[in-house]
């Protein structure tokens, strides 16, 4: 167990020394099938094609079976991407057309709380794209998304120009057509978005914009290799993450009690510098070039507090309205996560609000939990965060309900997951909230949590591989994704934490005994 805890604590240790590179992100369907539609040339891309292909689903569509809300994007964009190249793949083509045709379109009568980013404007733009496809007269309309993307065009006006960093530079590629209304940042990108940049290099070269085009290139090559596919062409749904990356991966070592563990504080000292001289009065976004929210910025005041630093509430502050944190102003619906980790970073700043309490409280499900969020696809990861959330500066916080659904929800392999499967992701996240709520419990109740701790462990050993690179999708974008650092460093912090239990509790048996 030593060799192994060892072992943990050198991959944490390796993989935030890694976190000056812009951040490491899973292949994306959805952004791979944009940019070589928008390509338009084979030469040098037949391997991004066959990728593409080869992340097809047996029936038809791309995208995990197990969340059907998020196939529609990747389907519809590979679907054309397939069609505009005359691959020659006809059995790919008539299998995501049938597809589309069978599958029951979500946005129907309404749009899910949800819903991927920018769902509005990108679907509803797909639907006119293949008005001559064959099939077309079966193909879903997504009729509830049409009046958003109206409102929406509509804020934007006519020919707007944006200023670099704007959130709805992030789906640019599906309003823009001009690319004066937009300007690529200083990494190159628009909207840290690879499809937003592919669209906007198609027109830019259209119109003659050589250095411009040239840094969006530079921009998609450095954006494909964060990838770690080794397939040149195939790229990311969202790059840069290099203020997301650290700070999440900061703040999931807090809800191991790795924070303070000595073998990281140096890695954890050189992030912490680095946040603290990013963070302005404005707040943090998830990349250094892209515009700041509260889900970043109260992240990073939590990870900076825990750090000793201190910082003011005031960037925070910025984002309330009323009972709530928006995470971007004008966002379709409010996160609750984001008001989770808003909770959190207040009450660690010592200025806890009783309305954001109140709104997370609200905001669980009938079992006790917290099942809607926008940013990821498992209950289990604002469960965990809110668990936390609800805990800190409160020593004697119990919560009976959420800890035997927890409990209850563990799969008879001893893994817990959302989909069809445990998930590695997610057993490190109902660990994190047991952690928390194993304090204060009576001796009965903390066996009974050992016991099941001791299920998730062997779980967990048998699917750990050193250095591994997560593969499951479950955070929510245009698609979901892979952050895959931030995966990993749960991963391991899971782990670490199920390992020392079952030292702690063999060491209480042990002692008993004496």
């Amino acid at each position: 167990m030593n060799a192994l805890s060892e072992q943990i604590l050198s991959e944490l240790r390796r993989l935030l020394c890694e976190m000056n590179d812009g951040g490491s992100v899973g292949p994306s369907v959805y952004d791979t099938a944009q940019a070589l539609r928008f390509y338009g040339n084979l030469t040098g891309r037949q391997d991004a094609y066959a990728w593409l292909i080869a992340q097809q689903q047996a029936d038809g569509g791309w995208g995990s079976i197990d969340f059907p809300l998020f196939r529609h994007a990747p389907t519809w964009a590979a679907l054309l991407a397939l069609q505009r190249a005359a691959l020659g793949a006809p059995d790919a083509l008539q299998a995501a057309t049938r597809f589309l045709q069978r599958e029951p379109d979500p946005y129907l009568n309404a749009v899910p709380e949800d819903a991927p980013i920018g769902a509005e404007l990108i679907l509803p733009q797909f639907c006119g794209l293949v008005a001559s496809l064959p099939g077309d007269a079966g193909f879903p309309r997504h009729p509830a998304l049409l009046p958003l993307r109206q409102a929406r065009l509509a804020e934007l006006g006519a020919g707007a120009i944006l200023p670099s960093g704007h959130p709805m530079l992030h789906s640019w590629e599906a309003w823009g057509t001009s690319p004066t209304t937009a300007c690529p940042d200083d990494d190159g990108s628009v909207g840290i978005s690879p499809a937003a940049t592919a669209a906007w290099r198609a027109y830019a070269v259209i119109q003659g914009s050589t250095p411009e085009v040239a840094r969006a290139d530079a921009y998609l090559r450095t954006a494909s290799r964060a990838t770690r596919c080794g397939i040149e062409g195939v790229v990311p749904n969202v790059w840069p993450i290099n203020v997301f990356e650290p700070c999440w991966s900061l703040y999931t070592l807090h809800l191991a009690g790795l924070f303070a563990h000595p073998a990281l504080a140096e890695a954890v000292r050189v992030i912490v510098a680095q946040l603290e001289a990013r963070l302005s009065v404005r707040g943090l976004g998830p990349a250094l070039h892209f515009a700041p929210d509260a889900d970043d910025t109260a992240v990073a005041l939590c990870v900076l507090q825990l750090a000793g630093r201190a910082p003011a509430v005031d960037a925070l502050r910025r984002f309330e309205s009323r009972n709530l944190f928006v995470t971007f102003p004008g966002e379709r619906n409010a996160s609750v996560s984001t008001n989770i980790h808003a909770l959190h970073a207040l009450r660690l700043l010592g200025k806890p609000s009783a309305t954001t309490c109140a709104y997370v409280e609200a905001n669980r499900s009938p079992r006790g939990l917290w099942e809607n969020e926008k940013w990821h696809v498992s209950w289990l990861y604002p469960t965990a965060h809110a668990i936390a959330a609800l805990a800190q500066g409160k020593p004697q916080w119990r919560d009976e309900r959420a800890l035997a659904a927890l409990l209850q929800a563990q799969r008879h392999d001893g893994g817990w997951g959302t989909g069809r499967t445990s998930t590695f992701e997610e057993t490190a996240y109902a660990l994190f909230a047991l952690h928390v709520m194993d304090r204060n419990q009576e001796a009965t109740g903390r066996r009974r949590i050992a016991q099941v701790v001791a299920r998730a462990l062997e779980w967990i050993l048998v699917r750990h591989a050193v250095h591994a690179l997560p593969q499951t999708p479950l955070w929510i974008g245009k698609e979901l994704y892979c952050p895959t650092r931030v995966v990993r460093v749960a991963e391991l912090a899971g782990l670490w934490l199920a390992l020392h239990w079952r030292r702690r509790v063999l060491g209480e048996v042990a002692g008993a005994t004496q």
